[in-house]
Formats: C-alpha cells, sequence, structure tokens
C-alpha cells in the first residue's frame, strides 16, 4: 500500500484527461501544423503528453513502494 504521501502523483493523471474535455474550445482548424490542423495535432500531441505524465507517475509510485 502506498503512503498518503506519495499518492499525490496520481493527480497527474487528471491533467491529459482534463486536457482533452473542452472540445469546442480546440475544434478549429488553424494554427496548422505539419498539414494538420490544430484539433489532430492537438489531441496527438496530449498523446505523448499522456505518456510522459503516465511514465512519470509510475515510476514515482513504483519507486515509492520500494
Amino acid at each position: 500500500m502506498l503512503r498518503k504521501s506519495k499518492r499525490h502523483w496520481y493527480w497527474l493523471l487528471l491533467i491529459p484527461i482534463l486536457a482533452v474535455l473542452p472540445l469546442p474550445w480546440y475544434n478549429k482548424l488553424e494554427p496548422i501544423l505539419f498539414g494538420f490542423p490544430f484539433f489532430y495535432w492537438y489531441q496527438l500531441a496530449w498523446i505523448f503528453f499522456g505518456a510522459i505524465i503516465i511514465a512519470i507517475v509510475y515510476w514515482m509510485t513504483e519507486v515509492a513502494k520500494k
């Protein structure tokens, strides 16, 4: 069981979820990056950022277990 002091790392998992929830705010065509409209590259960027955040949370909670 994780100590309570290490559970705060799980709050980072909300960042990618909350970043893509307000769809009307980023549902637009411009700016275009590498030929992709903003809508698509914003979501694609959050896939990579989400993977990084998940890796950080995993690493920090696994270190806490040891």
